[in-house]
């Protein structure tokens, strides 16, 4: 087992169950496992050593939700001036033209925007399966996690409830219930490694209420419960939604997760901005987690959630980028930011604060992933997941009095300095150790001019115009 051995850095914020903070310390880590923290460490070598004289240590970020196959969507001016049902309908017109490869690229340049945040663990929700391609998506994913040596958690997920059947999506990007359950099973069974210290965990995640059947939903919870995994999905995104669910299920959307058997500590929804104070009590009662991601629900104008009633709830929240063409970015450290301002105009300045927001995006979603005991914070026992930050860039010029809000406030021009996940360096100079960015950059922007080609032709629209000419009102 390789060592690390970071010393002497400005500060070490820890992010611990009291917030504790190391100036001037140092951190040793064998393997994956962090074994001492703090000042005069009795150890002087190490494999990789670390001058962190100029540096802040801070815990990896955690994103508890994302579609990183959307990295090849961003930007599509004909995607843009739209709320959540249109831009879906618009963009899966382009998604149903995804491949095997396509998925591989978007994951790659996904990942390692991540990586360069600050991020060290993500969880992605892949739920587009165009043609009754299967197998190949999410492997593929999980082959470029490994590549650029990010913790990785993708979840199943999967569409069944076409527009034939009254659902959002069209039938091409939907799949059958049987094939959807034996390839959450073959996902499972090859994949999932529940053990210490595990780069690769695997989920089970049906898409949302307009996109499923109860039947699958509790076929799904069926599934993951007698393998131990963790389940995930959409939920209290939209009005729509909660229209959509009133009219089609006569039941509000989590009233419907709870007749399906989708609620529990094994349970994370992504967004739950339309949770009531009783629905809010219901989730801190069953443990469930939510998924915070407030870029993209600024970005589409689907409200803002009630995040201060869920913590003093006791609700489990973490942070999430949620899908690229939603976002239009995985910058994690951004995400951190845009929920501070975004509660601090929606909640007043003194209810929640910057160190707030980086717990949520640190021990708060490693709770939501259930991963608490690995990640999450620098503790002696916990994995080297962590970021550096240099503080002689330009950016943190005038601002270096309050290390822990630091990232959070400042200097976000800029990527962190180093990544480093289970020990090992995966960014270093603000650049991506295991692939070449600019080549990785080219590919992606192909297979992204080859998806809109190939949806203008197919649907006689031109996805580089602006939505706004409203050539095509009835789209």
């Amino acid at each position: 087992m390789g060592t690390l051995l970071i010393r002497n850095a400005r500060n070490i914020i820890t992010m611990d169950g009291e917030r504790r903070q190391y100036p001037g310390g140092s951190l040793y880590a064998v393997g994956q496992e962090i074994v001492a923290i703090g000042y005069d460490l009795p150890y002087e070598t190490a494999d990789t050593v670390i001058d962190a004289r100029h540096k802040i240590v801070y815990p990896g970020l955690i994103n508890t939700h994302h579609h990183l196959y959307q990295n090849l969507t961003r930007n599509i001016p004909f995607a843009q001036k739209t709320e959540l049902f249109d831009w879906l309908i618009t963009l899966y017109e382009i998604w149903r033209h995804l491949r095997p490869e396509d998925i591989y690229v978007s994951a790659m340049v996904g990942l390692g925007e991540l990586l360069k945040t600050g991020c060290t663990t993500a969880a992605d929700h892949f739920y587009c399966f165009p043609n009754g391609v299967s197998g190949e998506m999410i492997d593929e994913e999980i082959r470029a996690a490994a590549e650029l040596g990010i913790r990785f958690f993708p979840t199943r997920g999967s569409m069944s409830l076409g527009r034939s059947k009254g659902g959002l999506p069209p039938d091409e990007v939907c799949q059958d219930e049987e094939t959807i359950l034996r390839d959450s099973r073959r996902l499972i069974e090859t994949y999932h490694d529940p053990r210490r210290f595990s780069m690769l965990r695997v989920g089970v995640a049906p898409c949302s209420p307009f996109s499923i059947t109860a039947d699958l939903l509790r076929e799904s919870a069926d599934l993951a419960r007698s393998y131990g995994v963790r389940m995930h999905t959409h939920l209290a995104e939209t009005k729509d939604e909660d229209a959509f669910c009133l009219e089609k299920l006569g039941m509000r959307p989590l009233e419907f997760m709870e007749s399906t058997g989708w609620v529990g500590d094994d349970v994370w929804y992504a967004h739950g901005i339309y949770f009531d104070d009783h629905e809010i009590k219901h989730l801190h009662t069953h443990s469930c987690g939510v998924a915070h991601c407030p870029t993209s629900n600024m970005k589409m104008g689907s409200g803002v959630m009630p995040l201060v009633k869920m913590l003093e709830a006791g609700v489990k929240v973490g942070m999430g980028v949620d899908g690229s063409a939603s976002n239009d970015g995985s910058n994690m450290l951004m995400e951190v930011r845009v929920a501070h301002l975004l509660h601090n105009l929606t909640h007043g300045t003194t209810a929640i604060g910057a160190a707030d927001c980086l717990s949520i995006a640190t021990r708060g979603s490693a709770r939501v992933l259930g991963w608490e005991d690995d990640i999450g914070s620098l503790e002696v026992g916990k994995a080297a997941d962590l970021f550096l930050i240099d503080t002689r860039q330009l950016g943190f010029a005038g601002a270096l009095h309050d290390d822990m809000a630091l990232p959070v406030l400042t200097g976000l021009t800029q990527t962190v300095d180093m990544t480093i996940v289970g020990g090992k360096v995966v960014v270093k100079d603000g650049r991506l150790v295991n692939v070449d960015e600019e080549k990785l950059a080219i590919a992606g922007q192909a297979a992204s001019n080859r998806l809109v080609n190939e949806a203008s032709l197919r649907t006689k629209i031109d996805y580089s115009r602006m939505r706004s000419d409203r050539r095509y009102p009835n789209f």
